[in-house]
């Protein structure tokens, strides 16, 4: 295999560290800032008013950007440099980004004082230029994992090493951010609050770490020359195939209206607990609490995760996330200053398991689409989660600032100011409103997402033998006769599916064309020359195409899609281009057979009428020797 050094995992993983924490910044600090300090030195109407105006830009903004990605991701993607393609808009749109962020938390040097609708026009030029910049970093940090890795393990360890140190930044920004503000505060004024002067250094520290984070990754990664950057197809999602694939499908449809709900509750609710702790508790020195809690409940869910997963199922664990969350605002709405309560509440809070249920869900459903539709969206899928992330943030922010205007919670306001009808309109938009949301994306999932993980196996189960027996992934051009050189993909003694069928008639499954091999070894090599078309979710399968146009799927084991990734280690990724002879995959044997599964493998090829004259004689094979050629059509 080809295992990446640790030095490329840490330096990959310390990126993400303070790529997050900017986002949080960005995100969630900055409305703390536009209603806290930005504009304390103005009139509270005019305060006001201004306060409501950057809300609404910055949601305006953020949602348009959303259709940018696709654009941005071509430019990166279309990059040319000695330095590679990810590195250089990795470092620019850090660079850029952070200075940009910098200057909007000097409320744009006081401008607004001078001219609130100079001021106004200014900041959509800067936020609009800041979060292009962010999400170039964004494109290019997250991009570059297959370009370090042809690995499917490797790019999955950098993925949870990178989720890992995210988590960090993230949580870490609770922990901090308090005793920021007020210290540099205190240094520039000589008062013990958080002010504008402790906000510009908060920003300028998390402006330095992400620019360093983002220079250890460029320094400590290797781009490799592999085959993702350099595929003929360069066909991108648009944000119009991104929400074309979610309607086309009903289970990526449901499961996607589920998480939004969910997201948008989380995000806007971390928004807010810093109000709750200042306004509501009068404790804001005891912020940090929520960052601690968060940071030492995100280290044990998602190990248990895969744990607790082995003994129940997917919407099991999104059920129990979900209940936590709806018992943390009943906590939090009760609580009052009760602080081992609130302590509780944090915690289920916290404890959730719905974003790592929705992308295996919406992974799940690419095959689910395949089936129903005959089209096979990767790239659309693989795009849903961010997009739903950034619509998410867009509503949040002005949910954030809405509720700051609303509930009196803006300019030098403390919890002193605050009259029992400020605390009601808080609680209403910040506690029960998320409550409902987070009850609503609880009852979509439980009525609406039926793709189980035993669905699934049945949806693949019929799309292999549909694949076996119907069309397939390209239709030929013309009806000229080929021929393909074939060699065997495995050593083992080789039959006819044929045979298999008369020999086990309950496996009617593959009643196509092709071989099965009961395999000697743990490994699997390619057959001709040719591209990667597709891997199933479960790993067990994937489809394969000749340079002239002959399509066939390698199945590896005998109910082994009920492993659902386990014991599968991929050497190749996605739209790679392979060669005869080059080693494809190896595989748990022991694994298949302590869950009792065979190890046999079968492949097929898809719209056996093409195929002509096809025969193989029984007889012990090594993979690499020649088979009867495949005449075609």
């Amino acid at each position: 295999m080809n295992r990446t050094s640790y030095k490329e995992r840490i330096s990959f993983a310390l990126g993400n560290l303070g790529h997050s924490a900017f986002y949080g910044a960005l995100s969630t600090y900055f409305i703390v800032y536009v209603t806290s300090s930005m504009f304390a030195d103005l009139a509270p109407s005019v305060a006001n008013k201004l306060i409501g105006l950057i809300t609404s830009l910055v949601v305006i903004i953020r949602l348009a950007e959303v259709v940018l990605d696709p654009i941005l991701g071509n430019i990166v993607d279309n990059t040319e440099s000695k330095y590679g393609k990810f590195k250089p808009w990795l470092m620019i749109g850090t660079i850029v980004s952070a200075i940009l962020l910098i200057v909007s938390f000097t409320g744009l040097f006081g401008l607004s004082k001078i001219s609130p609708l100079l001021f106004a026009i200014l900041f959509v030029i800067v936020f609009v230029a800041l979060d292009i910049f962010y999400s170039f970093s964004d494109v290019a940090y997250w991009g570059m994992v297959p370009a370090i890795s042809e690995s499917s393990s490797e790019r999955s360890v950098f993925t949870v090493w990178g989720s890992f140190t995210g988590t960090i930044g993230w949580n870490g920004l609770t922990i901090i951010v308090v005793p920021i503000t007020t210290y540099f505060t205190y240094l520039a004024t000589g008062k013990h609050e958080q002010g504008s002067a402790g906000w510009l250094a908060f920003a300028v520290i998390i402006s330095i770490i992400a620019i360093l984070s983002a220079a250890a990754t460029a320094w400590g990664t290797k781009e490799k020359n592999n085959v993702i950057r350099e595929s003929a197809n360069k066909e991108k999602t648009s944000i119009k195939d991104v929400f074309l694939g979610i309607a086309h499908n009903d289970q990526m449809l449901w499961t996607s209206l589920s998480y939004l709900l969910y997201s948008v509750a989380y995000v806007a609710t971390n928004g807010v607990l810093f109000y709750y702790f200042k306004y509501v508790l009068d404790k804001p020195n005891q912020f940090w609490i929520a960052g601690v809690v968060a940071t030492i409940v995100s280290f044990f869910t998602a190990p248990l995760f895969g744990m607790l997963n082995k003994f129940v199922t997917r919407k099991v664990l999104f059920s129990i996330g979900q209940i936590c969350m709806i018992l943390a605002y009943v906590i939090f709405l009760t609580a009052h200053d009760n602080p081992t309560l609130v302590t509780v509440g944090l915690v289920l809070f916290n404890f959730n398991y719905a974003q790592l249920v929705t992308v295996l869900t919406l992974t799940d459903a690419i095959e689910y689409g395949q089936l129903q539709s005959g089209k096979r969206n990767e790239a659309v899928t693989l795009s849903i989660r961010p997009l739903l992330d950034k619509i998410s943030g867009a509503f949040s922010n002005g949910i954030v600032g809405f509720i700051a205007v609303t509930a009196g919670m803006t300019g030098s306001a403390t919890a002193k100011d605050m009259t029992a009808s400020n605390i009601h309109t808080f609680e209403l938009f910040s506690f029960y409103t998320p409550l409902i949301l987070a009850a609503g994306s609880l009852l979509i999932f439980l009525w609406k997402v039926k793709l189980s993980e035993k669905a699934h196996a049945q949806v693949v189960v019929e799309l292999e033998s549909k694949l076996a027996t119907e069309e397939g992934i390209t239709t030929p051009t013309n009806v000229v006769t080929q021929q393909q050189l074939i060699s065997a993909p495995t050593s083992g003694v080789i039959t006819s599916l044929a045979e298999l069928n008369q020999a086990q008639p309950s496996l009617d499954l593959f009643e196509g064309t092709g071989y099965v091999i009961q395999p000697s070894d743990n490994k699997v090599y390619a057959p001709f020359d040719g591209k990667i078309r597709f891997t199933f979710s479960t790993q067990h399968a994937f489809g394969i195409e000749s340079e002239n146009g002959l399509a066939a799927i390698i199945h590896v084991g005998m109910g082994t899609v009920n492993l659902r990734g386990a014991g599968f280690d991929l050497h190749f990724i996605d739209g790679q281009e392979i060669h005869q002879g080059d080693l494809l995959m190896t595989f748990d044997r022991q694994l298949f057979e302590a869950n009792g599964y065979e190890d046999t493998i079968v492949m097929f090829f898809v719209d056996p009428k093409r195929i002509q004259n096809f025969a193989v004689d029984e007889k012990h094979v090594q993979h690499g020797d020649d088979l009867q050629p495949i005449s075609f059509k």
